[in-house]
């Protein structure tokens, strides 16, 4: 294989970063004669622990601080004081970008912002941060994927986790190393603007859909060159505040926040997320950033989390209520557990009171260690040492046939069919079809927030298939399809009306609807002139959440919740044509009102449609299946592990392993209680009698291949005792 530019030998690195240096102008360089010499933290083939504690050594107090620094790309100006102010990290922002805007700008601005960060005198490369959360969706021409609400209702975390590997392929391709995703947040309530960020309104589904770590990472990091950081966000409880109120105030028991919103971020952990970026919303009245309990305590201590915690887009400028960084903001952070600081902008005079901070004694050394330390580890296990620069192999991946097809695949797979009165669908591909709304052709619409920009915009952000030509792509006659966004013309001959409605792309703070959610007003002329026509009416909805639409139920012959399916609409109409049945599942209640907001499972509300609800029309296999295994020998095992205590309760994690030759369908684990009651459980099903509990797997984890692992979790009052569980499989 012929050396690639992005793949270099520690002294070749050396050399590099003398060249950079001479390029920037700066006159702090060590003597050549030492920045020749081959360091032990340059030596690939030491321990990175070895790396790391060498290279510490060597660092000033300058270096170190800069490495806890992260500033916006648009406001390093100049260049150069990457390398001046010794800046660890850099990031694009929602409204970031290149121009032009492709994959070769990306990477090219990429490769001159890390030659100048190499051309300190310990040659320290940066690490790049990007918010690439349904694809690297800051790139036009990129593979944009549903977005996580959708990925929810695909129940398939295997799915997730090749979506993972081809996010990270595409972000490579552009010399970015680092993810702010994936957003592990448990949506409690539909009002959040962030709603669609969530994998689902109970812990278990983003729980299962960590798979995008390892997607996204590898097994290990920085084994393949595609691999990218990643980072479980926003920690902790972002998704339960008051009234859905973005960076708001989640009011919750310590018991209820660990049993809903914490068994994501443990799995997470547990499978190596490098990162973890806290919230900027409160618990109980302490906002997350300051929660030294919750970040260094539980995080770090309990979960064990190794990695590095980020703060968000100028949160800690935020801890006060007023704007412009106060030393006691920084103090409190980093004491709390911030390891890097997402600035964003004034990058010196948070420099500068960081430094005097530590200068005072407020913030340890020892603290400013620590951080260092995850960072730089992080760093060395990348490969960023040896490969600073982007592999231009994978360059042309972005918006590959490959990743389209496969978002075509979590596209058809994430549509769920609330209604399908008298079987209208699937539509006949040789019907006569009339197709409205104001995003049945908008490729932004489809797309959602963070789409070409934070809040996204609708129109033709970016390359993709709409629903519209999805539609007619896949019809025998296209001239059998009439469209008009508005619904004029249409008339009785038509044998079916399809309505693509909903919502325009949002993100957080915007996207909040403490009021009505209902259609608008455009829609709801849209559909009465539909309705008019005596045409029977099928509803598409894309959406980032529920909306409320009890009272147009009615009037439609068949609803398809699309939520944001991203650049590849023809997988909408795979769905609407029979080519492949509606498999998805509900991720989160479908209310009746919004007056009933919070509504989720459980909690006694009659909802429009219930969590996990889906109807199908026939099963079809899906082109590319994974084989099964062999069948034989069914066993399990199960280890109860004791997580948490607390005075009166407790928090226990069980492991179930297939110890058989054969695959597993089903698992049911029992144990006796000892006086205990369980007040909460995940990622299982669970029935008690007569003191002994008795978990069943749920249809996401019940799947366990020869020698695979699953695990759930519960809180309980009572002590936990040394129970003995028993593992029955099927």
């Amino acid at each position: 294989m012929s050396l690639t530019p992005s793949v270099r030998r520690p002294a070749a690195v050396a050399a590099l970063c003398a060249a950079a240096l001479a390029l920037t102008g700066l006159t702090a360089a060590a003597p050549s004669a030492e920045r020749a010499a081959v360091h032990p933290y340059q030596n690939a083939s030491l321990p990175v622990a070895d790396r790391v504690n060498d290279l510490l050594g060597r660092m000033t107090l300058d270096d170190k601080l800069g490495q806890m620094t992260q500033i916006e790309k648009d406001a390093l100006v100049p260049q150069s004081d990457l390398a001046t102010y010794r800046i660890g990290s850099v990031l694009s922002g929602g409204d970031s970008t290149v121009s032009p805007n492709n994959a070769q700008t990306w990477a090219d601005t990429y490769d001159s912002l890390q030659r100048t960060a190499l051309g300190t005198p310990l040659g320290i490369p940066m690490i790049y941060g990007i918010d690439a959360v349904h694809g690297h969706n800051a790139v036009r021409g990129a593979t944009l994927f549903p977005h996580n609400i959708g990925l929810g209702a695909t129940r398939d975390p295997a799915l997730v986790q090749r979506i993972g590997r081809a996010v990270a392929e595409e972000i490579a391709g552009t010399g970015i190393d680092w993810d702010f995703a994936p957003c592990l947040c448990v949506a409690r309530n539909d009002r959040w603007g962030r709603t669609y960020e969530s994998f689902g309104e109970k812990p278990e589904l983003p729980t299962s859909m960590t798979t995008f770590v390892t997607g996204m990472q590898g097994a290990t990091l920085g084994a393949d060159p595609a691999s990218v950081l990643t980072t479980a966000k926003h920690y902790l409880g972002d998704g339960g505040t008051t009234g859905g109120v973005d960076q708001g105030n989640t009011e919750l028991s310590e018991a209820d926040l660990r049993a809903i919103h914490l068994p994501p971020f443990r799995e997470a952990v547990r499978r190596g997320a490098g990162s973890v970026m806290l919230s900027y919303s409160s618990w109980n009245g302490v906002r997350s950033h300051a929660h030294k309990y919750l970040v260094t305590d539980v995080l770090k201590g309990e979960l064990g989390f190794s990695g590095f915690v980020v703060s968000d887009w100028a949160a800690v400028d935020q801890l006060d209520g007023q704007s412009g960084f106060t030393g006691a903001e920084i103090r409190t952070a980093v004491n709390a557990g911030v390891d890097m600081v997402m600035v964003p902008h004034d990058y010196k005079k948070f420099l500068s009171l960081l430094r005097g901070e530590v200068d005072a004694g407020r913030i340890s050394t020892a603290r400013v260690d620590d951080a260092n330390r995850r960072i730089l580890t992080k760093k060395f296990q990348l490969g960023l040492f040896e490969r600073p620069l982007t592999d231009r192999s994978y360059t042309s991946t972005v918006g590959s046939a490959e990743h389209r097809a496969l978002a075509r695949q979590a596209v058809r797979a994430s549509q769920v069919l609330l209604k399908n009165d008298g079987g209208i669908l699937p539509l006949a591909k040789n019907a006569k079809l009339f197709v409205a709304g104001k995003s049945a052709d908008d490729i932004g619409n489809q797309s959602g927030g963070w789409t070409l920009g934070w809040q996204g915009r609708s129109g033709p952000v970016t390359e993709g298939t709409t629903v519209l030509r999805g539609i007619r792509s896949t019809v025998t006659d296209p001239s059998r399809v009439t469209y008009d966004r508005y619904g004029n013309g249409i008339d009785g001959s038509y044998t079916a009306a399809v309505a693509v409605v909903g919502e325009t792309p949002y993100a957080e703070m915007r996207g909040d609807r403490p009021g009505s959610m209902g259609l608008d007003q455009e829609d709801l002329a849209t559909l009465a002139k539909l309705k008019a026509s005596g045409v029977p009416v099928v509803v598409v909805l894309v959406s980032g959440r529920p909306l409320d639409i009890a009272a147009q139920l009615p009037d439609w012959k068949a609803l398809l919740a699309a939520w944001l399916p991203g650049t590849e609409g023809n997988g909408v109409s795979d769905v609407l044509f029979g080519d492949y049945a509606p498999t998805g599942k509900l991720p989160v209640t479908w209310m009746r009102s919004a007056s009933q907001q919070p509504i989720n499972d459980g909690d006694g509300k009659t909802p429009l449609f219930p969590f996990g609800h889906g109807l199908t029309y026939g099963a079809q296999p899906d082109p590319d299946p994974d084989p099964g295994p062999t069948p034989g020998e069914k066993a399990c095992t199960a280890q109860f592990k004791t997580t948490s205590s607390w005075s009166g309760g407790f928090q226990a994690e069980v492991t179930v392993k297939n110890t058989g030759t054969g695959p597993l369908t089903g698992w049911s684990v029992g144990w006796d209680l000892g006086g205990a009651t369980i007040t909460n459980l995940w990622n299982g099903s669970l029935t008690v009698s007569q003191g002994r509990a008795t978990v069943r797997n749920t249809s996401f984890n019940g799947s366990l291949a020869p020698g695979a692992v699953t695990s759930f979790g519960f809180t309980a009052n009572g002590t936990a005792g040394t129970p003995a569980p028993g593992c029955t499989g099927s």
